[in-house]
């Protein structure tokens, strides 16, 4: 009599509550991580490298000519959503986005995989492969293999290769004092998937908050370029006052955001206000916001919370000549000027 060997039952697992933080929340904190990458003692630069990781930027940018660099990044994290399509959509979306702060356009990309294969099985894999696989096809982006790991913890992410015309490329070293600040995606997405692991987000929210995740940033760079813009940086686990603290900073100018003018998720900010948005990333930002950003008396803490909330996947945050601010879909949010540099000013 032939047998009939059943394949081992597998858990219906919620791929959140694999992870102890959430998309790129899970970062290191950036005063210890920028603290010991400062220690490590530099090599001779090679002078085809033209950014690397001295000014913390988005990606690297490599010349391979007057005419023609390589743009390399990668970007790994635990789930933020527990459909395993989307986090894998949400993933490929923010890897790609480091080759799009820099003004180039991505060309190839690699796979990272973690992954407790004999807890979730091979088909929760293959959802997420297939969510990244589709997100780089609408990039233009071939996903030519990988690596992967067990791991009781779920991550994915991806190493991307592009290029970009280093005569053009956008840095987060040339913005200039008068320059004002455009935002192409609201914040808040932090905020809402951490609310929703907590049991304390409405469906609707959640799905904004993975649409806008989902969405490339292929358009907002191509505008930033075409506008003329002096620098550009995108916003994510550091969250908008992280991230504008390094532009700044590394412009030699000072900032002032207008916190009125910042535009925020549906939910977002009630969250944060009820304690259920707050994640253990968002307050270490806050936390290091202390030491570069004032905060006028009428900047209520849920609302500084905003600004400091760990992005996932979020949009740019380009400088550029104010009379040219309108050829971005985006918001104005403030300014860059003469000051200290990284010093920002929220009012």
């Amino acid at each position: 009599m032939e047998r009939t060997i059943s394949a081992p039952a597998v858990e219906r697992v919620a791929l959140t509550s694999l992870s102890h933080g959430a998309g790129c929340g899970c970062k290191l904190p950036a005063a210890d991580l920028w603290r010991i990458l400062g220690s490590l003692e530099q090599h001779p630069p090679d002078p085809r490298l033209l950014v690397g990781s001295a000014t913390g930027d988005d990606a690297a940018i490599f010349a391979l000519s007057e005419e023609l660099a390589l743009v390399q990044t990668v970007d790994f994290f635990t789930p933020v959503v527990d459909d395993p399509y989307d986090f894998g959509r949400v993933a490929a979306a923010n890897a790609l986005s480091d080759v799009y702060a820099m003004g180039g356009r991505p060309l190839t990309a690699l796979n990272l995989v973690a992954f407790p294969l004999a807890r979730l099985g091979g088909e929760v894999l293959l959802e997420i492969l297939r969510g990244g696989l589709d997100v780089a096809a609408r990039a233009g982006c071939s996903v030519v293999g990988g690596h992967s790991i067990d791991d009781p913890e779920p991550k994915y992410g991806m190493a991307v290769t592009g290029t970009v015309d280093p005569r053009r490329a956008l840095r987060n070293s040339g913005a200039r004092a008068g320059d004002v600040l455009v935002l192409t995606k609201p914040l808040g997405v932090g905020a809402l998937v951490t609310a929703s692991k907590r049991g304390a987000c409405e469906p609707a929210d959640l799905e904004r908050a993975v649409e806008t995740m989902v969405t490339l940033n292929d358009t907002a760079s191509a505008q930033a370029l075409a506008a003329g813009a002096h620098a550009a940086t995108d916003v994510t686990g550091f969250g908008l006052l992280g991230h504008l603290h390094r532009l700044s900073r590394e412009s030699a100018v000072a900032a002032e955001v207008e916190i009125d003018r910042v535009p925020s998720l549906p939910g977002a900010r009630e969250s944060l206000a009820a304690g259920d948005g707050v994640s253990g990333g968002g307050r270490r930002n806050r936390e290091w916001a202390d030491s570069f950003a004032t905060f006028a008396p009428g900047v209520q803490e849920s609302e500084r919370l905003m600004v400091c909330d760990p992005v996932t996947s979020g949009g740019l945050l380009v400088a550029l000549p104010e009379g040219r601010a309108g050829e971005l879909d985006g918001v104005v949010i403030g300014r860059l000027r003469e000051g200290e540099p990284g010093r920002i000013s929220v009012v």
